[in-house]
């Protein structure tokens, strides 16, 4: 019979997570961050505490912000990496859904630990405790279900046994990675148990590279050989996979030009001369231009978002043949795609093998200039004559390109700021971050403390409008107290402009997104400075874009993070680039504005393409 040690189920957890390794020797889970309540502070919390720095534990100030710290992170890591976060049952679980989802729908490892209803029913209901009228087995944690690669609930000490591995299986699996929720009855995590000592030796965790089948290879790469004019999408996947430099090198070897999402920009530098920028709905002139004419698509780790897309109207070649490279059959096969099932890195370079020396035929080079002058003159500082008004998004883009360097990260995750980074920002490999595919507002200051605490030999700059910082900015405190240093550069237009335009966009009147157009008494006068400052932050008000510029540069030198609070004008789009979207408009009811919308939109729409 095999040795056993008596331990609490809270302490087995922390105990085993403290030894699940990654192939370089370092703990798979970093550490948890943890705040505490009646469902986790008396087990979990006890448990945390004796295991001390084996396992260490940070406090945050929100639920969810923290969780986006702890995505934030594992993105940055390219998900070799992870976080856990523990929060007591009711809100403080609730409040963690939403990170959850935004986990899931990028793909990314975090191990939530919510604490849960007692298991044994004797106090029921708890404080806190939601009840189901008709199923004794729910909780709030149910919410978790949907937004999880993988649940559990924790309702017998001996169900770490076999929930554990499952969650790390989970999350070190690179087709099905995401957001595991391990729901821990709080009696039970007080609970002792006889757990087997070979529970706790030491575990390495492998990341699979599959090899994709021999067969759709050769499939690929014979319409490869058959298309006169294809195109790349590199998606976060190649990211994921380490690709970067397989994709530039297949690129090149083939003369094939490549586009980039959200997620996949910053893979191949933005001066590779075959990279052509950003396709879509927040995409370059020259971008669309290619993918409107290419008549075979090849996607390398994307999902195909529908502003990667243009709501499926980018791809426009009624010829076109549309190629998936994903380790996910679920992405893989989309639209009616030809797919490959594999890893990046492998799947490119079987098919490099397959195509031996095919090049494809030479493409348009000189759109990539001009499309850059044209970012060059909307992203310049403004003229003379204008240094009274307020500057773009653009302009401010621009002055943080001209203040960064090689080592920099940039950032963001919603509102104006990420389409116009995606269609103007030019990215050094490893230098952009943006959380896009949940598009959260609220990710970007507890995201950039993430992507510093990975990242810590990197400068980190964060993008964020006045709107999302009001959301959730919190952490910030965090990032004081930890001296995690980052600059955020905090662009201030009175409200949701980016809704506002959308919703001009759509017809719609100017209606509650710019604080002027809100049902207020009086217009709110916000002092971002004094808000960021009393926690701790060095912050100041920058009059103009040379200021921006400075202000970037000096913010070096600092241990806390620096806040810059910049006045902007909501008005201006990108002034470059972009393509419609498929937001719906109302068919009846309105006045000439929708009606003038509604053409457009049914116009657009008849040029969608859903599947092949």
């Amino acid at each position: 019979m095999s040795n056993t040690i008596r331990l609490t189920a809270a302490q087995a957890m922390v105990r085993w997570l403290a030894v699940q390794m990654t192939e370089e020797g370092e703990r798979f889970i970093e550490g948890v961050w943890a705040i505490f309540g009646h469902g986790n502070v008396a087990g979990l919390g006890e448990a945390l505490h004796g295991i001390g720095d084996r396992l260490p534990t940070w406090r945050g100030q929100n639920e969810q912000t923290m969780a986006h710290a702890a995505i934030a992170y594992a993105k940055t890591k390219a998900r070799r990496r992870a976080m856990a976060v523990t929060s007591s049952i009711g809100p403080g679980a609730t409040n963690m859904v939403t990170a959850a989802a935004l986990a899931h729908v990028n793909r990314l490892p975090v191990l939530f630990i919510p604490g849960d209803v007692f298991a044994n029913r004797r106090p029921d209901p708890v404080l806190q405790q939601i009840e189901d009228f008709d199923d004794g087995t729910v909780s709030a944690n149910d919410c978790f279900r949907p937004v999880s690669r993988y649940f559990d609930r924790i309702a017998r000490p001996e169900h770490l046994l076999t929930a554990l591995p499952r969650a790390l299986r989970v999350m070190t699996d690179p087709a099905n990675c995401g957001p595991v929720c391990l729901a821990f009855c709080q009696d039970v995590q007080a609970e002792a148990y006889d757990y087997p000592e070979t529970f706790f030796a030491p575990r390495t965790w492998r990341i699979r590279r599959p090899e994709p089948d021999p067969r759709e290879v050769a499939d690929v790469a014979a319409l490869l050989r058959a298309a006169r004019r294809p195109v790349i999408v590199a998606g976060g996947g190649v990211i994921h996979s380490g690709a970067e430099e397989r994709l530039a090198t297949f690129a090149a070897q083939h003369n094939i030009p490549l586009v980039e999402t959200q997620a996949g920009k910053g893979a191949v530098s933005w001066q590779d001369e075959r990279n052509f920028g950003s396709p879509g709905v927040t995409g370059s002139d020259c971008a669309n231009r290619l993918c409107a004419e290419a008549d075979l698509v090849l996607g390398v780790g994307t999902r195909f978002q529908d502003f990667t897309t243009g709501s499926w109207t980018v791809f426009a070649n009624p010829a076109r043949r549309l190629v998936s490279i994903n380790l996910a059959g679920y992405d893989a096969n989309k639209h009616g795609a030809t797919g490959i099932v594999g890893d990046a890195r492998a799947t490119l370079d079987a098919l490099s093998l397959a195509l031996t020396e095919h090049r494809a035929p030479d493409f348009d080079a000189e759109a990539r200039r001009a499309w850059h002058a044209k970012v060059a003159a909307v992203t310049a500082p403004p003229a003379e004559v204008h240094r009274n008004a307020l500057p773009t998004d653009a302009q401010v883009i621009g002055a943080v390109q001209r203040a960064t360097t090689e080592r920099s990260i940039v950032m963001c995750a919603a509102g104006t700021m990420p389409g116009a980074l995606q269609v103007l920002w030019q990215a050094s490999p490893g230098g952009y971050h943006m959380e896009y595919g949940y598009s959260c507002m609220g990710y970007e200051v507890a995201g950039a403390m993430g992507v510093k605490l990975a990242a810590p030999d990197r400068e980190v700059i964060c993008f964020v409008g006045d709107g999302s910082y009001m959301m959730a900015n919190s952490e910030l405190a965090t990032a004081v107290m930890r001296r995690v240093p980052f600059t955020v550069v905090l662009t201030d237009n009175r409200g949701y402009g980016c809704i506002n335009r959308l919703q001009a966009e759509c017809g719609g009147a100017a209606f509650n997104n710019l604080y002027e157009d809100c049902n207020v008494e009086v217009q709110p006068e916000i002092d971002f400075v004094a808000h960021a400052a009393a926690m701790g932050a060095h912050a100041e008000k920058v009059t103009d874009i040379a200021a921006l510029e400075a202000g970037i540069a000096a913010a070096r030198g600092r241990a806390v993070p620096t806040v810059l609070v910049i006045d902007t004008d909501p008005a201006p789009g990108t002034g470059a680039g972009g393509h419609w979207w498929d937001v719906a408009v109302p068919q009846a009811g309105g006045p000439e504005r929708l009606e003038q919308a509604r053409a457009r939109y049914s116009r657009n729409a008849a040029a969608q393409r859903v599947a092949d």
